[in-house]
């Protein structure tokens, strides 16, 4: 006999404890929300997927305080080389640049990075994890969602919750019982997936084979392993795919490893695909509910994983009270733009990987090859130039008036290394609160901010922290001063803000920018972004065009 228990409350239900919903656990137990995650399997995931975790994702693992467990799993700041189907090098992508204070590129094992995020979860005994647990229904009105989750067991609760995220995968059941649509690409390729278990290839770097008869991607990993991709014909079933001999033949075409022991071998078809919408009242779409994306770019995790870092702080300041229902609408609008531009890049490298035919895989790599002897454009494919940046066009921010090209509005904020006034280097966000920031950049911030200034921003809710540009030394007035030793605030679409105030978000977007001299007009924005005490705040416009 089945029996309900009485249900479970919580401020936040997440359904769906990959990745995405484990970072967004993470997320909320750090801000002291009550949390509840439901898995129907009863581990995370023992089998390797997602491979690649990008220098904004490893950002946000460091938001959650595990940036460092994070690096000690993975092989950093790898690159690529575009081989023709000769096996000839016509382009080399090593980015060494560090943005955003991490590697651009880094290798992992899934099982690994998801242990590791379960692990970061303990941390919080405001947070359950229900793991064996399915949700079964759901049903929401104007005070939040009651779920209906069931155990191995057979027995059935019930849970409470304020607002659900559902992080339910590709084919997710919430999505589905939702109503909601995918839209997108056609794009449908299937492609043969062979992860090994200790590889030969002691090469450190993707291997991207760009050969219309078979294109192929060998991808390295952390500790010996290595993955293969190979796109497969129409003739070819599943079957005769895994075959072993099939794949062994395979493996024999690009490397050393056609005797290696195999650790997975499937085939999985990608989608090019976005939600139609991403909201419905209480219940959020994030991760691969809200998007799907083929490979080639390595940014389908990493997509997941700037959805839970835009949604958490949100979600954090709504149960609070402290931002209107609306602000949790700039969600969809922020990322979805975004997530769709990572599709559009992966699709395009695919073109590069897959031509239709031979002339064009040789135009493609002739025009590499020229474009190749002229440094900017070299230098463009080396750094992954061509990787668009995060930036929100709309959303919750307030523009500056400049134009969209040169505006730092909307922008994920680099993260130099910083100096303080004893000579400390840390990166930039190990020095700055989890609260709305002010960044005053300026030769002289104590100087230029009045200790009455400052006090009125501290009571609207902000932090205010000083920058120096590279040439000048720190000192501290009324508030903390750092010297960017990187020098990323020295490139000149940042070295344009110098005697500035950027308002920081808590995901580290910049939200306004405003002369120094106007710093005091911050208030009002510092309130719209939740950070004062829990109130009945009034609407705030989210749409604003840049």
């Amino acid at each position: 006999m089945t029996v309900t228990k009485p249900a479970a409350r919580a401020d936040i239900a997440i359904v769906g404890a990959g990745p995405t919903g484990l970072t967004l656990a993470n997320l909320l137990g750090g801000m002291g929300v009550s949390t509840i995650l439901i898995e129907r399997n009863l581990t995370t995931v023992e089998e390797p997927r997602a491979v690649s975790i990008d220098d904004e994702s490893m950002r946000t693992m460091q938001a959650i305080g595990l940036a460092d467990a994070v690096e000690g799993i993975v092989a950093r700041g790898y690159g690529s080389r575009y081989l023709s189907p000769r096996q000839k090098l016509f382009l080399t992508v090593e980015p060494t640049s560090r943005d955003y204070g991490f590697d651009k590129r880094n290798a992992f094992q899934q099982p690994e990075l998801e242990a590791l995020l379960r692990a970061g979860v303990n941390r919080y005994p405001h947070v359950t994890q229900m793991f064996g647990w399915e949700m079964q229904s759901f049903s929401q009105d104007g005070d939040g969602v009651c779920l209906e989750i069931s155990g191995a067991d057979g027995a059935m609760r019930r849970i409470a919750a304020r607002y659900m995220v559902a992080c339910d995968g590709g084919r997710s059941p919430t999505r589905a019982k939702l109503g909601i649509e995918l839209a997108g690409s056609t794009f449908a390729e299937r492609w043969l997936i062979v992860d090994l278990v200790r590889t030969e290839n002691r090469f450190r770097h993707t291997e991207v084979y760009c050969d219309p008869a078979r294109p192929c991607i060998s991808l390295p990993g952390p500790h010996n392993i290595r993955r293969y991709e190979f796109m497969l014909h129409a003739g070819e079933d599943e079957k005769t795919a895994t075959d072993e001999a099939f794949v062994r033949n395979l493996l024999a075409q690009v490397g050393p490893d056609r005797d290696c022991n195999f650790r997975r071998v499937r085939v999985y078809t990608f989608h090019a695909r976005v939600a139609t919408r991403w909201r419905e009242n209480n219940v959020f779409l994030a991760g691969d509910a809200a998007h799907l994306s083929p490979p080639f770019a390595g940014q389908g995790m990493n997509s997941g994983l700037r959805d839970a870092h835009n949604l958490g702080w949100k979600l954090a300041e709504a149960v609070r009270g402290t931002v209107p229902g609306n602000v949790l609408d700039s969600y969809e609008i922020e990322r979805k733009p975004h997530a769709w531009e990572m599709i559009t890049l992966a699709l395009r490298m695919g073109r590069v990987m897959m031509p239709d035919n031979a002339l064009k895989a040789f135009v493609t790599r002739a025009a590499f090859r020229v474009l190749g002897t002229y440094p900017p454009a070299r230098d463009y494919f080396a750094q992954m130039r061509y990787k668009p940046k995060p930036r929100f066009r709309a959303g919750l921010m307030w523009g500056d008036g400049r134009p969209e090209k040169s505006t730092m509005v909307g922008r994920l904020v680099p993260q130099p290394t910083v100096e303080d006034t004893y000579l400390r280097r840390r990166l930039l966000d190990q020095v700055l609160p989890d609260k709305p920031v002010v960044l005053v950049f300026d030769e002289f911030p104590d100087r230029t901010v009045s200790a009455d200034s400052v006090l009125l921003l501290q009571k609207a809710g902000a932090e205010v922290v000083g920058l120096t540009p590279e040439w000048i030394n720190p000192v501290d007035g009324s508030f903390s001063v750092y010297r960017d030793v990187s020098r990323l605030f020295s490139v000149p679409q940042m070295k344009s803000y110098l005697g500035h105030a950027l308002l920081l978000r808590r995901d580290r977007y910049i939200a306004a920018a405003v002369p120094v001299a106007s710093v005091d007009s911050l208030r009002e924005k510092v309130a719209a972004l939740g950070a004062g005490p829990a109130s009945a705040p009034s609407a705030v416009s989210l749409v604003v065009a840049l």
